[in-house]
């Protein structure tokens, strides 16, 4: 059976993704920081075989300690989907270094900390799949979002870089690019604001959590073995 790791996978896009890869008969793991109960209901929602396994993604030591717990718990690990992000909003001039801090550490270095340790199963088995989340946000800027836009650009360079390091070793690395999704942080918008973003989406909707799970399954499938470094764009032709 594969074994998939998704951080940030009890809520919103991850569990979605989760429930995706469950159905495909893979063996999930959801990574999360903090929210125990919230986990618990997850796991009851997607599976009777998952996992769930608390680690901060920015803690070295603690990413380190998980995947060494992946290894001895199920020997493999096929599929790594660094999903976990946050957004703390502030103009660039107003925002602190503890505000910029904390978003690149979760976004960016979050998964790079998780992708190097997964890279160390996955190299010696000659097979993997890593899929990167990344945002619109990344390509086009947003205003008062400088530290998430920043993130999520970086995102899409890291996996363009490890794509090519790996691509010899069985391993594609990719990453998709979500527009306004309707789940997780479209949420917090103002109806308003919200009616504003559909009518720029050329589809005039928002996307759907299953849309983005169904690209990401696709990309850790056998059928996609021959993709790697590439940007999926899911964003209903905003961009």
């Amino acid at each position: 059976m594969r074994v998939c790791l998704i951080t940030g996978g009890t809520q919103g896009i991850g569990k979605a993704i989760a429930k995706a890869f469950d159905k495909q008969n893979i063996q999930v793991i959801l990574n999360y920081h903090s929210n125990d109960e919230e986990a618990k209901k997850a796991l009851a929602e997607i599976s009777s075989i998952g996992e769930i396994y608390k680690a901060d993604i920015t803690d070295e030591e603690q990413v380190n300690q998980m995947f060494k717990w992946v290894k001895e718990t199920f020997g493999r690990l096929d599929i790594l989907v660094n999903n976990a992000g946050i957004f703390k909003d502030a103009v660039s001039w107003k925002m602190d270094k503890e505000t910029w801090d904390s978003v690149l550490a979760t976004n960016l270095t979050g998964a790079f900390l998780c992708t190097k340790h997964a890279l160390s199963i996955m190299r010696e088995q000659g097979f993997g799949r890593i899929i990167n989340v990344s945002s619109v946000v990344g390509q086009t800027g947003v205003f008062g979002a400088s530290n998430y836009a920043a993130s999520k650009a970086g995102l899409i360079g890291f996996t363009k870089a490890v794509a090519k390091e790996v691509a010899l070793k069985g391993i594609t690395v990719n990453c998709v690019a979500l527009g306004y999704i309707n789940a997780g942080m479209n949420l917090r918008l103002a109806e308003d604001v919200r009616e504003k973003i559909r009518e720029s989406i050329p589809m005039k909707r928002f996307g759907t959590v299953e849309e983005v799970a169904d690209t990401v399954v696709f990309l850790a499938s056998e059928g996609a073995g021959y993709i790697t470094g590439e940007v999926v764009n899911i964003n209903g032709g905003l961009y």
